[in-house]
């Protein structure tokens, strides 16, 4: 993975004060980063979804929007696939770049190579969100709610749910870290998401059951807004 970069060239941005080394609690404020998933190929789409128009703006500008409007820094996008077609949409925006050379191996190596990222940017981070750039409800509010879930209940995983499952966005606290790093596969972390229900809380957010895999998925998201 290459060293990452703001997307004008220039320095990192540097993060804001020093934040506690304990873990987060109720108490507490917890500082964590955001990775916007963005590598696929979009093969069942025949063409990039993350540069799908959507209420006038590429997909994946939507879900960088909307990181940025929350408290998440720094925001990571991961690109693999049609890299040179995406960069060019996220010149403008305050956002690291985060390579990942090993696409095709599935999901997980879009975690490793987002979550590496934040670490070099922040060895203080408290905790790594990690979304998709295909779900057109994901919002800074949706961010929010996940945020005021695990203060509620100090786990160290809030997930959202929906379709019967948990699944992205999903928040992660440090102690994860080591074992997002260790993902490999297509599924991501479905294992840790699904794991001991003593350390994952969920928010019921039933309008991320929708992603834009086909062109039916947008067709019809299409239709319904007009």
């Amino acid at each position: 993975m290459s060293e990452p970069k703001t997307q004008d060239g220039g320095p990192n941005p540097e993060p804001g004060g020093d934040c506690p080394t304990s873990s987060p609690t109720v108490s507490s404020t917890v500082r964590f980063g955001a990775v916007i998933l963005a590598a696929g190929e979009s093969a069942r789409m025949g063409t990039p979804k993350q540069l799908l128009p959507l209420d006038g703006k590429p997909l994946v500008v939507r879900a960088v929007e909307a990181a940025l409007a929350s408290p998440a820094w720094p925001v990571v996008v991961v690109l693999g696939a049609h890299a040179e077609k995406i960069r060019p949409v996220l010149a403008r925006l305050p956002v690291l770049v985060a390579d990942n050379p090993a696409w095709a191996e599935g999901m997980a190596a879009s975690i490793r190579a987002g979550v590496t990222t934040l670490r070099q940017f922040s060895r203080q981070l408290d905790a790594a969100l990690v979304a998709l750039c295909d779900q057109p409800a994901f919002s800074a509010g949706v961010i929010a709610q996940l945020v005021a879930a695990q203060r509620a209940t100090s786990r160290s995983i809030v997930a959202a749910h929906y379709a019967g499952r948990h699944g992205a966005p999903a928040l992660f606290l440090r102690e994860h870290f080591p074992a997002l790093l260790a993902l490999t596969g297509e599924e991501g972390a479905r294992a840790l998401l699904q794991g001991d229900p003593a350390r994952v809380a969920s928010v019921d957010l039933p309008d991320l059951a929708l992603d834009l895999d086909t062109p039916a998925d947008y067709a019809a998201l299409r239709k319904d807004q007009r």
